[in-house]
């Protein structure tokens, strides 16, 4: 879409306002709404609009507060909960006196990316097609302070429900067994096809809406692959609206991947592949029908599996997901079919269109601006460098003893751990200036004083049992 055609839809339309977005470091959308008039014209899409960098987190400190918003033409729809008409924007991040792309804007980083594996030769387009798993509470309540600590969730569909008084129908999925369940056990079946319908409003293809493993309301809605900037923009408003869907209805949506204990968590399988004009590069006559490059690129993932983790798990919360011995995929291995591996080949289809890899241990916390960017630069350095991913692990990886896991490396246990990890192991990153230092010093200084400290520094409700009579 250009800006004239932008202009002509606010017309057609009868925009009043104009919703501006865009994504801070954390993987937060934030916005600001002007009148259609700051669009009178084709100007704004050269000139911006200014905003304070400085009230943003991780970004500008005060004395360099001023940034621009530089609105993308190609992002334009109808804003799907204003109840006035109102066109929403997503928007790159500039500087007002260098007007060049500001290197903490997630965005940004995505472009580079695309643009940095264009300029490789490799390959023109990177797909991506994340699984996004979540949870529909119909209320929470938590709170921490210097003598206390809780979190509350209600859940119709919870088991540990069950014996409430009052109206209890039961039907309610027990612990693991909430997979793919017909109503009334599935009791979100029309909440999930709302979030889908409005979906398709804003232009999202996806693929099937269902019902997830763990009891109390968990879920999952696919998209349609597409390229990797595309697909960050989608997964944004996935997000979005998947919370304002469920708050029509009076519940509320988490994408932590570890809100229930006892019970399967959030995960976001990636399903990655390159192609260069029409041809599909994973495809081949090696391994799970895979080419000898994607076999590479399954290298670098796996080598740089935690240092990826810093984006991809980007939570202390994370790490209560990739616990050794549970269902997440902490073994870094790959393998056809299994989904005890790190990296999965999906066998599917016999069609090359459809040979892809799926990256199993990230989570829906992450920002897929930078997640997406992270794994495409970790595969990139394992075509370049000819990486070799070893042999593949036709296993039950959970079903190893700990001699035959020995040799299989595993994902940080820790956020702490991953953000070490990013501090030794960088280099991938800033290549095409796709990463940039400060954008990754920024990172790791942000989740050690904001996350990881804190959470540190707390006593956990459990520890009071487990030594309170020490």
């Amino acid at each position: 879409m250009t800006p004239k055609q932008v202009l002509q839809m606010v017309k057609e339309k009868g925009a009043v306002v104009v919703d501006i977005k865009f994504m801070d470091l954390l993987g937060q959308w934030q916005h600001f709404t002007v009148p259609v008039s700051e669009f009178r014209d084709e100007s704004v899409f050269e000139e911006g609009l200014g905003f304070d960098g400085s009230s943003i987190r991780g970004w500008q400190a005060i004395e360099a507060s001023d940034m621009l918003v530089i609105p993308d033409p190609n992002t334009a729809v109808m804003e799907p909960f204003a109840k006035d008409p109102t066109l929403t924007i997503l928007c790159n991040v500039s500087d007002p006196i260098t007007r060049t792309d500001y290197s903490r804007d997630p965005r940004n980083v995505a472009r580079k990316a695309e643009a940095y594996l264009k300029s490789t030769g490799i390959g023109d387009a990177a797909y991506f097609g994340p699984e996004p798993e979540f949870f529909i509470f119909n209320g929470v309540r938590y709170d921490t302070t210097a003598h206390s600590s809780y979190y509350y969730i209600e859940s119709n569909e919870g088991i540990w429900d069950s014996g409430r008084e009052g109206q209890n129908l039961g039907y309610k999925p027990r612990y693991k067994e909430g997979y793919f369940p017909v109503p009334p056990n599935d009791s979100l079946q029309g909440v999930r096809t709302e979030m889908v319908r409005v979906m398709e409003q804003v232009g999202i293809q996806v693929e099937k809406h269902h019902h997830e493993v763990a009891t109390a309301g968990q879920a999952e809605i696919d998209m349609r692959f597409q390229p990797l900037l595309r697909m960050a923009d989608w997964l944004s408003w996935h997000k979005y609206i998947c919370k304002n869907v469920a708050i029509r209805h009076g519940m509320t949506v988490t994408f932590m991947p570890k809100p229930v204990f006892g019970d399967n968590g959030s995960g976001m399988h990636t399903h990655q592949s390159l192609w260069k004009g029409e041809t599909p590069l994973f495809a081949g006559s090696g391994y799970a029908g895979l080419s000898e490059l994607a076999l590479h690129y399954i290298a670098g993932i796996l080598q740089h599996a935690p240092a990826l983790a810093a984006f991809t798990n980007p939570g202390t919360n994370s790490y209560r997901r990739l616990v050794p011995g549970f269902e997440a995929p902490i073994n870094l291995a790959y393998s056809s079919r299994n989904r005890s591996a790190g990296v999965r080949i999906p066998m599917y289809s016999p069609s090359p269109k459809s040979k892809r890899i799926e990256v199993r241990f990230p989570d829906p916390t992450c920002n897929p601006y930078l997640a997406f960017s992270a794994m495409l630069m970790a595969g990139l350095d394992g075509i370049q460098r000819r990486l070799d991913p070893g042999q593949p692990l036709d296993k039950d990886i959970y079903a190893l003893t700990p001699a035959e896991l020995a040799d299989v490396p595993s994902m940080p246990a820790s956020l702490e751990g991953a953000l070490e990890c990013l501090r030794r192991d960088h280099e991938f990153l800033l290549k095409g200036d796709v990463f940039t230092a400060d954008l990754i010093e920024t990172w790791i200084d942000f989740k050690m004083s904001r996350e990881v400290s804190p959470t540190r520094l707390r006593p956990h409700p459990y520890e009071f049992a487990l030594y309170f009579d020490a």
